[in-house]
């Protein structure tokens, strides 16, 4: 039977695209124009995912999502504005529960939502295969600045050289992965670069995010970074990430071109990078996600004498990208998430 998607977004253009772009790739859409008209009809029939826009009338959508999370938990893919105040809710929405962010312009949106169409379609895919969780109820989110000063951390990290450079790929549920495996690593980790499957300007508030919440630096990703230990690297929205070797340096490219896997930022760029500059002094990591972006990057670590390391099923939100990756043979351990920062660090000893 078809998959049922309710969107709830108070922007008649907005519904009608989408009913569109989602009917015609075989869901079974129904629509609100807000939370309230949204739980009437889930209360009529459950849905398998829900696309939801964060400023609505009566309901602001974070308090929706809160309180689907709490009491029947479903996949909610949270449609939010490009800039401004809505990236912080947005990635906030992430830490309640939401598996994905789809993008949209204050402007010519109809127009922007049928080009990515193919996009649309594969996030909602991966929704309606995602495994989500009852969440706790949490005291109000405190509203944060998108520019206000970050506190200092409270140990500088140790600004070294890097012997092993650790890259990681993640797509639908991996913010929250992410963050787990992060604030894991110690101050004087292995230098890291990341590949988030993210809408352009939601990458560098979400490294900024996970950069107050770790003992290490993180930062989006510019050209020219050096992968130092104590620092991550996120590949920015829209551009690919690769490792480059100079001498006994490693340093970030981020790199224009067409999508690779269907993505940009691909994980398959960033692991075909580091096998090929740094070899057997990489580790690559592949976490929760949809399709199969970086299985055969990781394939090509593996056959270049890095240690590589998957997500296992229980942990992952989708099991998609990890799953690949072990059929075709590029993976040493599967691992649940909370377990891999140890190997990480074990293997970069």
């Amino acid at each position: 039977m078809p998959a049922r998607v309710l969107v709830v977004d108070d922007s008649a253009v907005v519904r009608t695209a989408l009913a569109q772009i989602l009917g015609r790739a075989g869901f079974l859409v129904e629509t609100a124009n807000d939370p309230l008209i949204g739980m009437e009809k889930m209360r009529r029939q459950r849905p398998d995912a829900i696309v939801l826009d964060i400023e609505m009338p009566r309901m602001d959508g974070l308090t929706f999502l809160q309180k689907v999370m709490r009491e029947d938990p479903i996949p909610v893919v949270v449609c939010s504005g490009l800039a401004g105040p809505g990236t912080e809710v947005a990635l906030h929405a992430l830490e309640e529960g939401a598996v994905d962010i789809v993008a949209k312009p204050r402007l010519g949106v109809k127009g922007f939502l049928e080009e990515s169409a193919q996009h649309l379609v594969h996030v909602v895919r991966a929704a309606v295969q995602a495994k989500v969780r009852p969440r706790r109820a949490a005291p109000p989110a405190r509203k944060l600045s998108t520019d206000a000063v970050l506190p200092a951390k409270r140990s500088s990290p140790i600004r070294q050289t890097t012997h092993k450079v650790v890259v990681v790929g993640a797509s639908t549920g991996g913010t929250e992965a992410l963050r787990a495996l992060l604030e894991a690593m110690p101050p004087d980790a292995p230098g890291l670069a990341i590949v988030q499957h993210m809408p352009e300007v939601f990458t560098a508030q979400f490294a900024r995010r996970l950069d107050q919440s770790c003992r290490i630096e993180v930062k989006e990703a510019c050209s020219g970074d050096r992968l130092v230990s104590g620092r991550a690297l996120i590949a920015p929205g829209n551009h690919h990430l690769a490792v480059r070797r100079s001498g006994a340096l490693y340093f970030a490219d981020v790199l224009d071109g067409p999508p690779v896997s269907l993505h940009r930022p691909s994980v398959n760029v960033l692991f075909r990078s580091a096998a090929q500059a740094a070899g057997s002094n990489a580790v690559g990591v592949i976490l929760t996600g949809m399709g199969d972006d970086g299985a055969d990057g990781m394939a090509e670590l593996r056959a270049a004498g890095a240690h590589t390391i998957a997500q296992d099923e229980a942990t992952s939100v989708v099991f998609g990208m990890p799953k690949e990756a072990i059929a075709r043979g590029g993976v040493d351990e599967v691992l649940p998430l909370s377990r891999i920062a140890q190997s990480i660090l074990k293997w970069t000893a």
